[in-house]
């Protein structure tokens, strides 16, 4: 019998299944004691104290095997084992303990582990055959079923504690994976409310500014401000809700010209070069609009630039997105803005490229097969 210890570890909820559905109803096999002391003609009062001790010490050990799994080989199959062999030679039907701790040993070790005691309760009751000193044909009748049934309930045993293991770990996937979605859906959510709400409030300031300066100068531009930035509000507050419910779709062409609203509030020209014959797959205009969105709210808050130029084409089996001003240009610290372009961007396998040396420019590249 070996001594090296392989447990698997059980969830509470198969532990509790095991005592409270299936544990009671295998103590009926115990009346496999009964009927030496009944048929035997020499069997006296001691033969029915027997029973009853050996029930009285057996009970703590098959319950201890449920309580306390990690121990179950020591606290329950061994002692258990033991008072089997002691107890067999002086009823037959004790025998029944083998079986039992078969059970057990199926259940709570691992399989290469169980097939070794299996075939060692099988040699230790082979010798109890042998060597009982119940007469012949009752030593058969008692000890000849639980040979069988070692192998029986044992590999049963065995079959059954695999499917528990197996569903308890498709369970833990299941709730891995379903806490890796939510995961992912929160980013998405915190990329497209950063991407929607960095561009809108600055479009939203840039306005109110200029209605603030205006007021009083030209009040029917103030208003036309103030109305600019009432839609702005109007048109943040319906992507919002889109974009927290997953149905939100960016188009190239909506935030191009939004991009060209808030670059003239700041005094900045926009001009764009675009490949009008191009046909973008959803998910990769989607990306890019956000990406332009992204880089025109940089350049009305940080560039000061007088022109903004916005391109379109393909370059090497690449389709570029440039967007170049004539700003102050330097190097900045990347933000969570560049940072959640880069990482919108590498979704689709293209990448982001920025350069401060002469104004600032952004390039956007996607693989072609990709984007159309």
């Amino acid at each position: 019998m070996t001594t090296t210890h392989e447990p698997h570890p059980e969830t509470a909820s198969t532990d509790s299944s095991w005592w409270s559905e299936v544990g009671w109803v295998h103590l009926v096999y115990l009346a496999f004691l009964i009927p030496q002391p009944i048929y035997d003609p020499d069997s006296g009062l001691w033969d029915w104290v027997l029973v009853v001790g050996i029930v009285l010490v057996f009970l703590p050990l098959y319950v201890f095997a449920w309580v306390r799994p990690d121990l179950a080989r020591w606290g329950s199959v061994v002692p258990m084992t033991a008072l089997g062999v002691v107890t067999t030679p002086l009823n037959s039907g004790a025998a029944v303990l083998f079986v039992y701790a078969a059970a057990i040993a199926g259940v709570r070790e691992s399989r290469r582990i169980a097939l070794r005691w299996f075939i060692g309760l099988t040699v230790v009751l082979c010798v109890l055959v042998s060597f009982s000193p119940v007469p012949l044909p009752q030593r058969l009748w008692g000890l000849g079923p639980p040979l069988v049934f070692i192998w029986i309930i044992g590999l049963t045993q065995i079959e059954q504690a695999e499917r528990d293991r197996e569903a308890a770990e498709l369970r833990l996937r299941n709730a891995r994976v379903e806490h890796l979605a939510t995961v992912s859906e929160r980013e998405r959510i915190a990329r497209e409310l950063h991407d929607l709400l960095g561009h809108s409030l600055t479009s939203m300031i840039m306005h109110a500014q200029l209605c603030q300066n205006l007021v009083e100068v030209d009040p029917a531009r103030a208003r036309e401000a103030a109305a600019k930035a009432e839609r702005t509000a109007r048109a943040a507050l319906t992507e919002v809700r889109a974009a927290v419910s997953g149905l939100r779709q960016a188009s190239l062409d909506a935030e191009l010209e939004s991009a060209r609203e808030t670059l003239s509030s700041v005094g900045v020209e926009l001009v764009t070069r675009c490949d009008r014959s191009l046909r973008l797959v959803g998910s990769t205009e989607h990306g890019l609009a956000l990406a332009l969105r992204e880089a025109i709210t940089n350049v009305a808050r940080h560039a000061r630039a007088r022109s903004c130029c916005v391109s379109l084409s393909v370059v090497d089996e690449e389709l570029r997105l440039v967007i170049a001003d004539d700003g102050t240009g330097g190097r900045h610290r990347a933000g969570n803005g560049l940072a959640g372009m880069r990482e919108r961007i590498s979704v689709l396998g293209g990448r982001v490229e920025w350069s401060g040396s002469a104004g600032t420019t952004v390039t956007i590249a996607v693989p072609l097969r990709v984007a159309t």
